[in-house]
């Protein structure tokens, strides 16, 4: 099979000038052309790469949007209240409006909306890098798709110029055939 180049393959499958090629389209062409793959595993390299405060921030995401963390923190918050309007009446520490628990509240807010907004942006990045990746990977999948109707096509035509020659050959000695048999027999004399 002959060596295709990228221009040639730009024009051929995405109808475009090599020259307008995208990096991405670029990659996926000239996988096609090595005949490697462009699907990886991206998750654990962005693990690694993740700086310490990334995988913080990644944790307080994970732990702070989960009915665990919601159901213990109103377990919390309701504890606090019957322990500073029942139990500590006379002596309670932050007695209702509870202006401590409100103080606590907003500094735990103050630091945790960050620190999730940090971790979602972090997600939004892997996002943006594994629907390029899916687009790669899609478009790849198309290319090979082509050139195997490519292929399917060069092997139907190949066996359809073969049956055409063996139906020619078997035309030729149908003929042969046929003009033997046509060969006019000795005439016999008839006897009287």
């Amino acid at each position: 099979m002959q060596r295709r180049t990228m221009a040639e393959l730009a024009s051929r499958w995405l109808s475009r000038n090599a020259d307008a090629l995208t990096d991405s389209e670029r990659r996926v062409l000239q996988s096609a052309i090595d005949r490697k793959t462009v699907s990886f595993y991206s998750g654990e390299a962005d693990q690694q790469r993740a700086t310490t405060g990334a995988r913080v921030a990644d944790a307080v995401a994970r732990i702070g949007g989960s009915w665990g963390f919601i159901i213990s923190f109103m377990v919390f918050l309701i504890a606090w209240a019957l322990l500073n309007s029942v139990v500590l009446v006379s002596g309670a520490f932050d007695p209702y409006p509870y202006i401590f628990l409100n103080l606590v509240l907003s500094m735990l807010a103050a630091i945790q909306a960050p620190v999730i907004m940090m971790s979602q942006n972090r997600q939004a990045e892997r996002d943006r890098v594994a629907a390029a990746h899916d687009y790669e990977v899609n478009l790849k999948a198309e290319i090979e798709i082509m050139a195997l109707h490519e292929k399917l096509d060069e092997l139907r035509h190949s066996q359809i110029m073969a049956m055409r020659e063996d139906i020619k050959h078997l035309i030729d000695q149908m003929l042969q055939l046929e003009q033997k048999l046509s060969v006019p027999a000795h005439p016999t004399r008839s006897r009287k």
